[in-house]
């Protein structure tokens, strides 16, 4: 209700004159895509010189964000507001995260993201609500988590199918994919920010199932939710079995934004390396089955995170195999490239690649590159390394380009 009323009185405020559109303009092309992640530990610079953490200092800390996102080329602003199993915006269904208030469930006196979009709206920027669907924490001490947190009451419950709805694995807590309460969990997370706030986007992460080994894939996790399937009972695999809860969730997030709103946008950012993504032992994503339709998302991001000569993984391969998948297709395709490790320590493979991450005319060229090819945009990670050199000079091509 509340973005309902919010658009009737833009509605009024605009036929007085009063205030011009924004979303047109901050909505851009699909064609013009140019967007940075802000992730859960940007935040981290707003509390640490946050005085009172109210509505005034919260919004000229982010006013400044997105000034900054401009000034670096930026047309679109990817914010973070699900990042285990929280709410970084006032929620019904999830608690207040700890990454915005200093402690899980803390009631905040505004909201966050109303205020992140007003404020990229306001200079023309669009704005993407990203979540993480199955994280919930990055421990297995469930009394850290706040009493109202939706995974702490599954966990407390006397039905031990409800305690199945969240797992424990390699010290930490998350979803159980192959539950159907933990679809509806998420779905109706997104539903909430999709009525409550005049978003671009829903945007979802790579974080799907964790990475297994040859050892463990098929006795661990949700196991025991495949022994007792129908799906195995016919014969199906558990890595199919797994892609198949994927799909569930995806498609029926796809289906709850069109639903409510079809001009917003919805996109997954799966890892950026194909070989990787067709293993039996992590993620489970079905990439081909995403990008052949369009029943699950409006855009693929991949993340493309090694210079143009990684050994195993190179920029302009990896580039050229994602836009051979999305080829005649109408998910539009966004290369996610890597700020983060320009001009730090490299775990490139190659001494060429090493070399090229520790210049700062590498981004630009992965830019350039993705320019004249069928790709749709690009997407930085993260907004913490936009003041690096390398995203100087890529701000540069990009005001330049466009």
């Amino acid at each position: 209700m509340k973005k309902q009323l919010t658009a009737v009185l833009l509605a009024v405020l605009m036929v007085c004159g009063i205030l011009t559109p924004v979303r047109s303009e901050a909505a851009a092309s699909a064609d013009d895509y140019r967007a940075v992640w802000f992730s859960y530990y940007d935040y981290e610079d707003y509390l640490d010189s946050a005085d009172g953490n109210n509505a005034a200092e919260f919004t000229a800390f982010f006013r400044k964000v997105v000034s900054k996102c401009k000034t670096r080329g930026m047309n679109r602003i990817i914010v973070q507001v699900r990042p285990t199993g929280d709410a970084i915006y006032d929620s019904d269904i999830f608690p207040t995260s700890s990454y915005i208030s200093g402690k899980q469930g803390r009631d905040l006196s505004y909201d966050p993201l109303s205020i992140m979009v007003t404020e990229a709206h306001s200079q023309g920027l669009a704005i993407e609500a990203w979540i993480n669907p199955y994280r919930v924490a990055f421990s297995t001490d469930y009394s850290r988590l706040s009493a109202d947190n939706p995974a702490r009451k599954w966990h407390e419950s006397s039905d031990a199918s409800d305690r199945r709805n969240v797992l424990s694995y390699n010290g930490q807590l998350y979803y159980n994919p192959s539950k159907p309460e933990v679809r509806e969990l998420i779905i109706d997370g997104v539903e909430e920010i999709v009525r409550n706030y005049d978003v671009d986007g829903i945007h979802m992460d790579d974080y799907f199932y964790p990475s297994f080994s040859s050892s463990n894939y098929d006795e661990t996790f949700d196991a025991q939710e495949y022994n007792a399937s129908v799906e195995k009972q016919n014969g199906m695999s558990i890595k199919k079995y797994r892609r198949k809860q994927v799909n569930k969730l995806v498609k029926g997030i796809k289906q709850a934004v069109d639903a409510i709103d079809s001009e917003v946008v919805f996109g997954v950012s799966p890892a950026g390396n194909i070989d990787r993504l067709n293993s039996k032992y992590s993620y489970y994503v079905n990439i081909k089955k995403w990008t052949n339709s369009t029943n699950f998302v409006d855009y693929i991001a991949p993340q493309i995170y090694w210079g143009f000569h990684h050994s195993t993984a190179p920029f302009a391969e990896m580039t050229d195999r994602w836009i051979d998948m999305v080829d005649q297709s109408k998910v539009k395709l966004y290369i996610g490239i890597p700020a983060y490790k320009m001009a730090q320590p490299s775990n490139g493979t190659t001494k060429a690649e090493r070399k090229e991450l520790k210049g700062k005319t590498l981004l630009r060229k992965m830019a350039k590159y993705v320019n004249k090819t069928d790709a749709d945009g690009i997407i930085v990670f993260d907004y913490a390394d936009l003041d690096k050199a390398a995203c100087k000079k890529l701000a540069k091509y990009l005001k330049k380009t466009y």
